[in-house]
């Protein structure tokens, strides 16, 4: 699985990709990140990639050469040209669906915008799907296009230490409910003990416990997920 990330600022991903799981998937060849600068393919001499936007208004607005540029050179750079992803608060929300969708494919370009965000023409010559990780804005896609890297890469083949992982977590499985409560060593702390159900051995009951603890954990937390179901 490659991912291409197209940005301004590409010295942000620099301590993300090293780290944890997801360097661990780049050492071993099954997660491949490359970084883009889209300023490489401005044309002035100032290397610029914004500008004032037509009709007044405060901030900068994305230029539509350098992006299109970019993301038509950087496509060609691989065998497949890739999924376009645009990183944009006026995108679908993103959702476990949405990643595992995402997930079916070997290539993704994820496209980070800044300032005011992007000339309007971008999105209609490049066609990108927008995605959104949530109702609120932020000073660039970078940090969402981290989102999205981290939540695709659990489900690439390989990635996980144990394939059952992914399955087990909350919004995943056609139920789309929140994962059990978990439990570890020691058994009792500050007088809280562990279930003594998940320390029987009886995997049947324990099986059992784990999916009503998770209805009753969303049916508390997020009973809007049981009324999807």
């Amino acid at each position: 699985m490659r991912f291409d990330v197209l940005t301004l600022f590409p010295e942000i991903f620099q301590g993300y990709l090293d780290g944890s799981l997801l360097g661990r998937a780049i050492q071993t060849g099954l997660v491949e990140v490359q970084l883009h600068n889209i300023r490489d393919w401005a044309t002035d001499k100032h290397n610029s990639v914004d500008d004032r936007p037509f009709g007044g208004g405060p901030g900068m607005v994305l230029k539509v050469e350098p992006v299109v540029d970019c993301v038509e050179s950087v496509r060609g750079c691989g065998a497949a040209g890739g999924h376009l992803v645009m990183l944009t608060p006026q995108g679908r929300r993103l959702d476990q669906p949405a990643v595992e969708r995402l997930a079916e494919n070997d290539r993704i370009l994820l496209l980070c915008g800044r300032y005011e965000g992007f000339d309007e023409r971008i999105r209609e010559i490049l066609k990108p799907e927008e995605i959104s990780i949530g109702d609120f804005v932020l000073g660039g896609g970078e940090v969402a296009a981290m989102a999205i890297i981290d939540a695709v890469v659990r489900l690439a083949p390989g990635v996980l230490g144990e394939e059952d992982s992914s399955r087990e977590d909350s919004f995943s499985g056609p139920l789309r409910r929140l994962e059990f409560a978990q439990y570890t060593r020691p058994r009792e702390y500050r007088e809280l003990k562990v279930p003594e159900v998940l320390l029987s051995g009886n995997h049947e009951q324990i099986a059992r416990w784990r999916e009503q603890n998770s209805i009753e954990r969303t049916r508390r937390r997020r009973a809007d997920l049981l009324d999807k179901n």
